[in-house]
């Protein structure tokens, strides 16, 4: 667990979730699907029971090479960062991770936060050694935050979203940890 001082003087904790957390990663899930066009999945497309997501978060915590990192302001979950890795030995050291945060804390630095974790916390676990995501390839915020933390552009998809009657592309984007 870390806590850290937001630039609006509010304390936030880092932790990873546990199946607890269940009922409120729903509804955190449910609200933050509706805050941005730059997710794979939009409002109302994320109904799981507490029971399938309790056993979904309880499920990271049997991999020693995946993570479900929560980020917690007082009593309200306001990002959230998930690494999966690898399933067989050839690929267990690579894994991807997705990462959201409500939109009323974005610009607050819970992003880099969240993300920065990850690298410690892969860096500790002597298993993982790259670390890759897919972002929109118009989401510059992301994309800056993202190299400024040493990630590096390694390929194109194209056509990967579709919404509102557009095709979206994604960069592939990784972190080689040694």
């Amino acid at each position: 667990m870390k806590r850290y001082s937001l630039r609006n003087g509010k304390i936030i904790m880092l932790r990873e979730g546990n199946g607890d957390d269940a009922k409120k990663i729903i509804e955190y899930i449910r609200n933050v699907s509706g805050e941005s066009e730059y997710l794979t999945f939009g409002k109302g497309e994320f109904n799981p029971t507490i029971d399938e997501e309790e056993r979904f978060i309880e499920g990271y915590k049997q991999l020693e090479n995946s993570l479900f990192l929560i980020a917690q302001c007082e009593d309200e979950i306001i990002g959230c960062l998930t690494f999966s890795g690898g399933s067989y030995s050839r690929i267990e050291h690579y894994g991807e991770f997705g990462i959201t945060v409500l939109k009323k804390y974005w610009g607050f630095g819970i992003g880099r936060r969240l993300v920065e974790h990850l690298i410690i916390w892969a860096r500790e676990c002597k298993i993982i050694r790259k670390i890759n995501l897919k972002v929109r390839a118009d989401n510059e915020r992301a994309i800056n935050l993202y190299e400024s933390l040493g990630f590096m552009m390694e390929g194109t998809i194209s056509r990967f979203f579709y919404h509102r009657d557009r095709f979206y592309d994604v960069h592939v984007m990784g972190l080689e940890i040694n």
